[in-house]
């Protein structure tokens, strides 16, 4: 027998335990994330310079995410316990966590630069012990499942992952974060953490029959050099950018929001493509110069993650400065509708997108998600009224599902199916690097003139993004 369960073998519990641990790490990362850190950086840093340190904490947290979960995914892979070789992980991924979360609770208390550093210390390993859960969890259904079963795990996977756990977000967590309840909200994530991580330990997982392969850390190397060198992309960017803003302080109005905007948005662009092709380089080396569709796919993938993943990182910030009446705590409330409304949007797009990308063809979506979420920042920017928000979150949320799907489709099609693995492993280093280059570069263009602006280079970011289909050259 091998390690998959059999057809007869699965429970209807199995749906449950193999997916539970889905919804807590999404209601762990759209509490923290969006609303508690950057409530905390405020408090510790001010306003004035609260959207350069969110940009910090956000750069350092998201680069250890991809290390620990690569590292992690490889040693599960090989590991042999009579407890099977996941649930060990999630088991202390949990538990560390829990821990990690007290601590960030009591350094509530701290004041100024030390309380910051201290949370930026314990946002990373916070990171650490997320994704230590997170690598383990990914394994259970390629382990576990029939092929014939994994469509609807996958479905039930998607379900507990985006809609529900932002539904309890907003009329839960949410609430309590915008009441000033934050040892409360912390509480509760622990809770939800270790009820998942209870509830997973139900799953069957078999003892494996055959030696694992040898652990061959080239491949993590490689991407500890990956990594290294985007984040001194981003850094140098970030650098060239924040002197750019500080020139501009000396100028009229309308020069510096001009000189500020172009200057963000040519820095954001520089460390997309800059890090894309470094990154590849490493990963690929000689072998990049046969793959130029490639490449243009993962600029592609990487210049709209930058824009439709930070809208939500700066929301409680924007919000904010836009309407008066939500200051401080006060924002958590609706930016937790917000993202809620972009997560279920998610969702319902991206049920028919597989479907449509076969009708209309995978870069003719991709350019519909392009648009759609640049329109959508613009309404952000521009709408009166926090109702027009929601329906601006409805439009990125069409447009962020459609996008995952299609663009998705697209890269399977590209990459050598025989390396496949390989060329969409590089790929992923993309979700880490758009949260870090429109956070790191953009948290001080936000300081030195405003979050609108910042929510503006965004939506264009997102508009530019389809360009980069133009050296795409596939037929559909």
């Amino acid at each position: 027998m091998n390690q998959n369960m059999s057809k007869q073998n699965l429970r209807w519990q199995d749906y449950l335990t193999i997916n539970i641990n889905w919804f807590a790490l999404t209601t762990r990362s759209q509490v923290l994330s969006p609303l508690i850190i950057p409530l905390m950086v405020q408090e510790f840093v001010g306003d004035a310079q609260k959207g350069t340190y969110l940009g910090i904490i956000r750069l350092g947290g998201l680069m250890f995410a991809v290390l620990t979960q690569s590292l992690v995914g490889m040693i599960s892979d090989r590991t042999q316990t009579k407890w099977g070789k996941r649930r060990p992980f999630i088991f202390v991924g949990a538990i560390f966590e829990s821990i990690i979360i007290v601590l960030i609770g009591f350094s509530m208390g701290m004041e100024g630069m030390r309380g910051f550093w201290t949370l930026f210390a314990l946002f990373i390993l916070s990171m650490v012990g997320s994704n230590i859960s997170h690598a383990a969890t990914q394994g259970f259904i390629p382990d576990l499942v029939p092929n014939e079963k994994k469509g609807i795990f996958s479905g039930i996977k998607a379900t507990l992952e985006l809609p529900l756990p932002l539904i309890f977000i907003s009329f839960v967590l949410g609430k309590q974060v915008s009441e000033g309840n934050l040892s409360i909200a912390l509480t509760t994530i622990i809770i939800i953490l270790l009820v998942g991580m209870a509830v997973t330990m139900f799953v069957r997982e078999k003892p494996a029959e055959l030696a694992p392969p040898k652990l061959d850390l080239k491949p993590f190397l490689r991407l500890v050099a990956m990594t290294a060198i985007f984040t001194i992309i981003i850094i140098v960017s970030g650098f060239g950018v924040k002197y750019i803003t500080q020139i501009g302080d000396n100028l009229p109005v309308n020069q510096n929001i001009l000189l500020v905007g172009f200057a963000g948005l040519f820095g954001m662009v520089l460390a997309i493509t800059l890090g894309v092709l470094f990154s590849i380089q490493v990963g690929l080396g000689d072998e990049k110069k046969s793959h130029k569709s490639y490449i243009w796919w993962v600029i592609n993938r990487l210049a709209f993650l930058v824009a439709a993943t930070n809208l939500a990182g700066f929301l409680i910030f924007f919000l904010q400065e836009k309407f008066p009446e939500y200051q401080g705590l006060n924002a958590a409330g609706p930016a937790s509708k917000i993202i809620m409304f972009v997560g279920i949007f998610i969702l319902i797009s991206a049920l028919p997108s597989g479907y449509l990308a076969d009708r209309v063809g995978k870069k003719t979506l991709i350019r519909f998600s392009g648009i759609a979420v640049g329109v959508g920042s613009f309404m952000v920017v521009f709408t009166p009224s926090l109702n027009w928000i929601y329906f601006a979150g409805c439009v990125i949320g069409t447009g962020v599902g459609l996008f995952y799907t299609s663009n998705w489709a697209l890269g399977t099609e590209i990459v050598p199916k025989e390396e496949a693995g390989k060329y969409l492993g590089i790929s992923n280093l993309a979700g880490a690097g758009a949260g870090a280059i429109g956070a790191y570069i953009g948290g001080p263009i936000a300081d030195s003139n405003s979050y609108m602006l910042l929510m503006l280079i965004y939506g264009l970011i997102a508009f530019l993004s389809i360009f980069a289909l133009k050296g795409i050259q596939i037929e559909e």
